[in-house]
């Protein structure tokens, strides 16, 4: 049997082909004759080659219901005249509610002048048929018009319903798309804000060093090595961009303390507890703390004593840093997006995040609760 895949993806002529094939063969059994619909309560008249014509034209433009909608209800509606006139009543007369859902669901143009067009159409019919001696009455012909209409009516709701989803489904994608684009532009901040801060603090920095060439090159080596650990983050961050990444890394802050001091950066780092990586994203999120914290210190503050305090407990992550002195002019300019986006990134856990001066010192805190998943 054909799978449900593979059947989607064949030509909608062809997936409508079974209906009116069903509608045909149903209507050229003799135990269905005049088994159909029977408006305006006519004699029947057996089945005569005529007949054959109408059978045809009622069921085969169905075929193509959805790609010509409005072509595929004038001919349904034109045999199904000619069936009811005649008296045939023959099973195909079915087609014509198909044909009504179908055009109000598919017909993208001209929807009201179809509706007028077969509305003029049916009351001819129903003039026609009351001169040829119908007993339906107006209360017949009017209930089979609103039986029509609730057709065409469902179609029409169907066509709103999918194309409510259609808007719905492109402001799904459209969030996404802006949703990846600022996670990938807070990653970019934190890790080459980070790294190109402290590298062009230790560049100023030899330049005072051509006397000391040992201290140089130290200098210059934690540069390279600044650079390289920055290479090794860029490529972890274009890992997001696979829709397979694993969940973001958690740094080692020992390392990072370590680094800014390397560039210059006097730093006390406590810490209390112990990371096991079981926290979720909640430990991450303290990492990128600490750094924005360290790299606001290294621009804004540096050499200034600078403390960092991280406490892991079984609920959340508790992480304050402050940095004493006054701020002082940056050789990197800031955007003022990385306070921010730390503030999102506490706030989607459900955590607390504050920065301002306190005591005469710039101070950090964030409580991140821990057990989220990254």
């Amino acid at each position: 049997m054909i799978s449900l895949q593979r059947w989607r993806g064949l030509d909608v002529r062809v997936q409508d082909a079974p209906i009116a094939l069903a509608l045909a063969l149903g209507s050229l059994v003799p135990a269905l004759h005049s088994k159909g619909t029977q408006l305006g309560e006519l004699p029947t008249r057996p089945f005569d080659w005529l007949a054959i014509v109408v059978i045809a034209v009622e069921c085969l433009p169905l075929v193509f219901r959805r790609k010509w909608p409005l072509v595929c209800l004038a001919l349904v509606s034109a045999a199904f005249v000619v069936d009811q006139v005649r008296g045939y009543h023959t099973v195909a007369g079915t087609a014509l509610p198909i044909a009504l859902i179908s055009a109000g669901l598919h017909l993208e143009h001209d929807r009201r002048a179809a509706v007028i067009a077969a509305s003029a159409a049916y009351l001819g019919l129903s003039v026609v048929l009351d001169l040829s001696g119908s007993t339906e009455g107006v209360a017949g012909f009017v209930t089979f018009y609103l039986a029509l209409a609730a057709a065409w009516a469902i179609g029409a709701w169907l066509r709103l319903s999918r194309s409510a989803e259609a808007e719905r489904r492109q402001h799904v994608a459209a969030a996404t798309r802006v949703a990846e684009r600022t996670l990938i532009a807070r990653e970019l901040h934190d890790v080459v804000t980070h790294h190109v801060t402290a590298m062009v603090v230790q560049a100023e920095a030899a330049r005072y060093l051509s006397a000391a060439p040992d201290k140089l090159d130290q200098t210059l080596q934690a540069i390279t090595d600044t650079g390289r650990r920055s290479l090794t983050d860029l490529r972890h961050l274009l890992d997001l961009l696979n829709p397979d990444h694993s969940p973001e890394r958690v740094g080692d802050l020992r390392t990072l303390v370590e680094q800014t001091r390397l560039a210059g950066q006097p730093v006390e780092f406590a810490e209390e507890g112990e990371a096991t990586g079981d926290a979720g994203s909640a430990e991450a999120v303290a990492y990128r703390v600490v750094q924005e914290a360290l790299t606001n210190a290294l621009k804004y503050a540096h050499g200034n004593q600078t403390n960092v305090y991280v406490r892991y407990g079984e609920r959340d992550i508790t992480v304050e840093v402050g940095t004493a002195g006054d701020a002082s002019s940056s050789p990197v300019g800031g955007s003022g997006r990385g306070l921010a986006g730390l503030r999102e990134r506490v706030d989607v856990l459900g955590g607390e995040f504050s920065a301002g001066r306190s005591g005469g010192e710039f101070v950090v805190k964030a409580r991140i609760p821990a057990g989220n998943p990254a």
